[in-house]
């Protein structure tokens, strides 16, 4: 049975042309089951109220939808995931997705390892490992469709972790809340280095609380030059940013 909660979350989606079946919508309730369990034993989540769960995670991460046309995405990669947000969602909403999770720890990947298996989600490769390592490898390198990353750093700093993802002609969305102008200005050096290109930044609210998000589009427009990403460690401490 959907109740008032799941109702509102499948009509809000259905505006926007995602029609949810009654087994989404279990996987859902599932995963918000499941992350509230398992957060009594590890930092997941500081919201775990359930319409703010449904609003602040599935809603918020299923967003990069309503820009990004999900019938042309056949590999996404989400770096940085936490508890799976957005990359489990999206996976949710449109199964054909064949989706990668980076995370640096382990205790996450085992907490998604859960959730995929008792949701019954195929096609989900969870890796526990560095994006700046991961960024380097042959399968992974210059390979993906669309790569996400939510609120995980600054621009600057996403871009190397990110773009090195992508594959040529594909798109790195930069999932973010308040206003992102000053960052953007600030990884304009980086998006040069790394064959990176803004195509467009949507800004939007959330709905009933209205708090701000913005969606951040940036088209790869070559292979990743050979020098990037540079060591773990090094993009968060020494950004590319042009002094």
């Amino acid at each position: 049975m959907t109740d008032v909660i799941q109702q509102q979350f499948k009509d809000r989606l259905a505006d926007h042309g995602i029609l949810l079946n009654d087994r989404q919508l279990e996987q859902f309730e599932i995963y918000f089951r499941e992350l509230v369990d398992w957060n009594e034993k590890m930092n997941l989540t500081g919201i775990t109220e359930r319409e703010a769960v449904y609003t602040k995670h599935f809603y918020d991460s299923i967003s990069l939808a309503f820009y990004t046309d999900m019938k042309q995405v056949s590999r996404l990669a989400d770096i940085g995931s936490g508890a799976g947000f957005p990359g489990i969602p999206l996976k949710i909403c449109f199964p054909h997705l064949q989706l990668t999770i980076i995370d640096s720890l382990q205790k996450r990947i085992s907490f998604l390892n859960h959730i995929c298996e008792l949701a019954g989600l195929s096609g989900v490769e969870l890796i526990h490992g560095r994006a700046e390592e991961l960024g380097r490898k042959l399968g992974y390198r210059d390979s993906y469709d669309l790569v996400t990353a939510r609120a995980v750093a600054k621009l600057a700093v996403l871009n190397e972790f990110c773009l090195p993802f992508v594959r040529k002609g594909g798109v790195f969305a930069a999932m973010k809340g308040s206003d992102p102008a000053e960052e953007l200005q600030e990884a304009a050096f980086s998006l040069k280095e790394l064959s990176g290109k803004v195509r467009e930044v949507q800004a939007f609210q959330l709905p009933v609380e209205e708090s701000a998000r913005h969606m951040i589009l940036i088209n790869k427009t070559g292979d990743t030059p050979r020098k990037y990403p540079r060591k773990p460690g090094t993009p968060l401490k020494m950004p590319l940013i042009k002094n």
